[in-house]
């Protein structure tokens, strides 16, 4: 076997190998003195997946596992840059028992917080979703953390309902 062949043998392996075969690259075993540019170029891309497309995947992954009964409903928490929003569900009946958000005037006139929910205003919404489910005669709740860490502003939340008299 001669090293031309060898090489062009070795060449067409990695060709198929490496680029799909609608893509093929024109390799020759004789060197040219000014080559020309390859007709088609190979590009390697890499999944690009947003924030949101990470915190929904584990909210799935946690989805899974958490469920709301009607014993044990599931308080759901969905934070953005300018709200908090907390429901309580039954996930059996598709039903919301119970909600607050930094959105009810009634709640938050008193407070100021044109940058944002801050975690003042995150016990606040913790505060005022416990005394909801109180008020229903719910007291056990399953967490479910939307697929946001568990620190800042939702331990927050999660902590006042918590001290409120909610038990996870």
């Amino acid at each position: 076997m001669s090293a031309a062949s060898s090489l062009s043998l070795s060449l067409s392996f990695l060709q198929s190998s490496i680029i799909a075969p609608s893509k093929q690259l024109r390799i020759s075993a004789a060197p040219r003195i000014n080559p020309s540019p390859p007709t088609q170029s190979l590009f390697v891309e890499a999944n690009v997946r947003t924030r949101r497309e990470d915190r929904l995947a584990r909210h799935s992954r946690i989805r899974k596992k958490v469920e709301g009964t009607p014993d044990r409903p599931r308080l759901c928490v969905f934070r953005s840059n300018k709200h908090l929003y907390v429901q309580v569900i039954d996930d059996t009946k598709m039903h919301t028992l119970a909600s607050a958000s930094t959105m009810q005037k009634s709640n938050f006139e008193e407070l100021d917080y044109s940058s944002g929910p801050t975690l003042e205003v995150a016990k606040k919404v913790g505060e005022a979703i416990a005394k909801s489910c109180l008020e229903k005669g719910i007291t056990k709740v399953a967490f479910d953390r939307g697929g946001y860490p568990y620190h800042g502003r939702v331990q927050a939340l999660a902590d006042a309902a918590r001290e409120h008299g909610l038990q996870f």
